[in-house]
């Protein structure tokens, strides 16, 4: 209770003065981040936060949930199909590639942790999350359609990223057993993410529908639809536990089949439902900075920042610019597009699953995966979070360069 007390009262601190951190490009992420190791770094801290109990891993599981069904629904309306393209491009070529390349140099730098290792480096470090990066996602600076392409890709790219991060997590736990317990916890998994998918799509479809036929016929009232709107996130996680499934995925599967429906809902909608995942996601960056104060405490592998450094930029940006060859971007969007890929939430969530799943049997593994989750959000932020002013000026000034040499063509 005073771990929960303190973060809440963080919360409440950081409310009053959040216009003037902002000011100094200081974001929510940063400052909660930042509260979280001042108040639980040395031996007596004012907070402790025991994250390897099977109640934090369903906590951490919930918010996740209602952070990716806000996630699915934050997509703008007929962004997909009029940027089919460049997302084709980025979701669909450079993501796996992502991973692909996340993969081959975990196995260079951790040779003797093995494939599934390598594996939940790439699936823990690879999902982007705009937070660190979201003053640079608003300024005016920057056309719409590339505001609108990172969001949608935000937006999709954990998502998707999820059930092949489960997969490796239950491919790894099951290296080690005989080959037909290794093939039962690989089924198992698989079999999960089948109840996930059917338990999203029973809740957010049919869900969505009878919200929408509810306002349309003037049955509810607006505080109505959004306290209905933030039950469904959690009727999906709790369908998809109860069958065995898996309730994160569940929850993002619900949050792309309602999105259809809450385009005929209010304008306001969502406002709950996306206040309650930034509730949570504050709290989640408060407990982050308890995850720094201990993830290098133990035996430090010096590769760990060599794979942080690179997964942020090379693993990154190479796939991103390959991919959009062709695409018609000139020079100055393809590498804002490629840099643009801060890691937060996601890979914190999973990098917090991974650990607390492997503590007990491979605890060198755990800490070698909290510690690699650890230093790329720390970096992230850093890169990300404090750059976007930067950034913003040379790339509109680069755009002006552009303009103005066209209109002397012309």
């Amino acid at each position: 209770m005073i771990a929960l007390a303190v973060t809440m009262t963080t919360l409440f601190v950081w409310s009053l003065v959040a216009g003037r951190l902002a000011r100094w490009s200081v974001t929510a992420p940063v400052a909660m981040t930042a509260a979280g190791v001042a108040l639980t770094v040395g031996p007596h801290p004012l907070v402790r936060i025991h994250l390897t109990t099977s109640n934090a891993e369903h906590a951490v599981e919930f918010i996740l949930a209602v952070l990716l069904f806000v996630d699915a629904n934050e997509v703008p309306a007929g962004a997909i199909h009029q940027q089919r393209s460049l997302l084709t491009r980025l979701v669909a070529w450079a993501l796996p590639l992502t991973l692909a390349v996340g993969v081959l140099l975990g196995k260079l730098l951790f040779p003797s942790g093995g494939w599934w290792l390598a594996a939940l480096f790439a699936t823990v470090t690879v999902p982007i999350d705009l937070a660190p990066a979201a003053e640079l996602i608003r300024d005016s600076r920057l056309p719409s359609g590339l505001r609108a392409v990172l969001t949608v890709e935000s937006g999709l790219n954990d998502g998707i990223v999820a059930p092949v991060f489960l997969l490796c997590l239950a491919g790894f736990e099951a290296h080690s057993e005989p080959a037909h317990q290794s093939t039962g916890e690989v089924g198992a998994a698989f079999t999960a993410l089948l109840w996930a998918l059917a338990a999203g799509f029973l809740v957010g479809g049919p869900g969505g529908w009878l919200l929408r036929r509810s306002w349309r016929a003037k049955w509810t009232g607006e505080s109505a639809v959004r306290l209905g709107i933030v039950a469904l996130p959690l009727a999906a996680y709790a369908l998809a536990n109860a069958v065995h499934g898996n309730g994160f995925v569940a929850a993002f599967v619900a949050g792309l089949s309602f999105t259809p429906a809450s385009r005929a809902l209010p304008h306001k909608a969502l406002h709950l439902v996306e206040d309650l995942g930034t509730l949570l996601s504050l709290a989640l960056w408060f407990v982050f900075g308890d995850v720094v104060t201990t993830a290098f405490t133990g035996n430090f592998n010096a590769n760990v920042v060599v794979y942080a450094l690179l997964a942020l930029t090379v693993v990154r940006i190479g796939p991103v610019l390959l991919c959009l060859t062709g695409s018609g971007l000139d020079w100055a969007d393809r590498w804002l597009l490629a840099w643009l890929g801060p890691r937060g939430l996601a890979s914190i969530v999973f990098g917090l699953l991974a650990f607390i799943s492997l503590a007990d049997t491979d605890p060198h593994d755990a800490d070698l995966v909290g510690q690699v989750m650890t230093m790329t959000v720390v970096m992230s932020l850093a890169l990300h979070g404090l750059t976007y002013g930067p950034l913003a000026a040379r790339y509109a000034a680069a755009r002006s360069r552009t303009a103005t040499a066209a209109g002397a063509r012309g």
